[in-house]
């Protein structure tokens, strides 16, 4: 016995109710998307830095004055944040692990570290 082929056209909704609408529903052709960002030569155009005092930080000049928030203290051997420093050779460490390497470490490797951070000091 064969099995009779039934022709059906299949009609879907536009978009599936357990699915996230597509962005061409939401938004049809036209139609703005929300935040537009700009690029730094737009931003450059639109306002006139030409006419802001010269000593005043904006997006033309670097030259900003200090942070009032204190530095961070580095791990000189990992880069973490480092909330404990050796007082026999003033190296910073983050754990316990990079403390034990700061020990075994030979005095000219600890100063090479120290003169990175241009905080060379002679150890004795």
């Amino acid at each position: 016995m064969e099995a009779e082929v039934i022709e059906t056209e299949l009609v879907l909704p536009t978009y599936m109710s357990f699915k996230k609408i597509q962005m061409y529903d939401k938004y049809p052709k036209g139609q703005s998307r929300g935040r537009h960002w700009k690029h730094l030569k737009q931003i450059l155009q639109a306002e006139n830095y030409q006419n802001y005092p010269p000593d005043e930080p904006n997006y033309v000049n670097i030259e900003s004055p200090p942070s009032m928030h204190p530095c961070k203290r580095i791990c000189d051997i990992t880069g973490f944040e480092a909330p404990y420093y050796d007082p026999r050779t003033n190296l910073r460490y983050a754990n316990a692990e990079v403390f034990k390497l700061v020990r075994s470490l030979p005095n000219e490797y600890v100063q090479r570290y120290l003169a990175l951070r241009n905080a060379a000091v002679v150890l004795k």
